[in-house]
Order: structure tokens, then sequence, then C-alpha cells
């Protein structure tokens, strides 16, 4: 299953890997243009972990809320994520999408 919240898009994964660093917060995604982010709602949810510059997510409650100022919100179920910032093509480079 994949869910995509603005530029951030976020798909089950098989499990957090040996040797993610747990990573502070609740925040998936600042926008670079507007300052907002992509959070979630309630931090105690969820944790965040990065491997190799990867974000996984844990959702530890029955669901979690992630939220943006210009964005509904969404939920999604107890389980584990891989999120990450959607891309675009241009004939210059690929880049990230700027939110």
């Amino acid at each position: 299953m994949m869910w995509r919240h603005g530029d951030v898009l976020i798909a089950a994964s098989n499990g957090v890997p040996a040797g993610a660093r747990r990573r502070p917060g609740a925040v998936l995604a600042y926008g670079e243009i507007t300052g907002h982010s992509h959070r979630f709602q309630v931090p105690e949810a969820v944790e965040l972990w990065e491997h190799d510059g990867i974000l996984f997510v844990n959702v530890l409650a029955e669901s979690a809320t992630i939220v943006h100022e210009e964005h509904g919100p969404i939920s999604i179920p107890r389980g584990v994520y891989r999120a990450w910032m959607q891309r675009e093509y241009t004939p210059q480079a690929i880049r990230r999408v700027a939110d």
C-alpha cells in the first residue's frame, strides 16, 4: 500500500533495517518554500528511523495522522513504512519536488 501527502510518499516496508538510527521528533519533511512541515499530529504515536539516508516510520498506535498546513490530513495504520520526497525530472536534473 502507498500514500501520498503533498510531495511526501509513504509505502509499506518489511521492517526497520538493522543498524538504523532513531531520529527525534515526528516531522517527515519541511517545506523549502513555505517552511511548513509534513508531521505526525501525535508525536508519541510514531518512531522515526533513518538508515543510509532512508527514512522509516514505525506507527505504534492503531493509526497515526499526518498533517500539513496546505494538505488535508491522512491517517496510516499501525505498521512500518518507508517515507521519501517525490522527485521530478527536468532536462537539467532529477530534483526533489519543492513544497
